[in-house]
């Protein structure tokens, strides 16, 4: 069971670390981050089986635990229960948010991938805790990714009342202008994680996110 004060959460610099991206290096570009600024982290492993997921899960958890920031758990339901991580982000053929708050209780993080505004106003209608809207821009990280753009990310910010996180292509050289767009926060994973230096990386995006609070 989680112990993370969910009122507390700062989205405003969302590390998506990709196992994908990473591989066995993870931990490390992970901890790296932490020490830039990241201010949450969801651990996406789709290349892991349940058992490896969850060994990496568990040594996720104990590092961004140690640095006081939650650990969110892509897709797995399950996973997210059994680790006791803050909570859990879903995508459109996952569990919809209300049934994962049936099992993960009222503390945890629900988190949902949104592409328009009919699917972030159901997510924030099941009880989602935020939705991430995306891809804003094209994003090799997803190439499947239904490219959703700065008018409708700005729409989907008028519409609710939850916060509302851009991911898709995101860097320093654009995340000014996304958060002019009025999102609540910015979904990272490629900039951060194949920089050269993941805390500088994570510094720089993390002090423009100050400037514009």
């Amino acid at each position: 069971m989680s112990m993370w004060n969910k009122a507390a959460t700062d989205y405003s610099l969302y590390l998506i670390a990709d196992y994908g991206i990473a591989g066995v290096e993870l931990l490390q570009l992970v901890q790296e981050a932490l020490a830039g600024g990241v201010s949450i982290v969801q651990l996406r492993a789709k290349e892991l089986n349940a058992r490896e997921f969850c060994a990496l899960g568990k040594e996720m958890l104990a590092l961004t635990t140690s640095c006081h920031v939650p650990l969110i758990i892509n897709d797995r339901v399950d996973i997210a229960q059994a680790l006791g991580a803050a909570g859990v982000h879903l995508g459109q053929d996952d569990l919809p948010a209300d049934m994962a708050r049936k099992i993960l209780g009222q503390h945890c993080i629900v988190g949902v991938s949104a592409r328009t505004r009919a699917e972030a106003r159901l997510a924030a209608q099941q009880g989602a805790d935020y939705v991430g809207v995306g891809a804003v821009f094209p994003t090799a990280t997803k190439a499947d990714a239904t490219h959703t753009g700065l008018t409708v990310l700005a729409k989907i910010v008028g519409d609710l009342s939850i916060p509302v996180l851009a991911i898709g292509g995101i860097d320093a050289s654009n995340a000014a202008t996304i958060l002019d767009h009025g999102a609540d926060g910015l979904c990272v994973a490629s900039a951060i994680l194949k920089a050269a230096s993941p805390r500088l990386a994570a510094a720089e995006i993390r002090n423009l996110v100050l400037n514009r609070r």
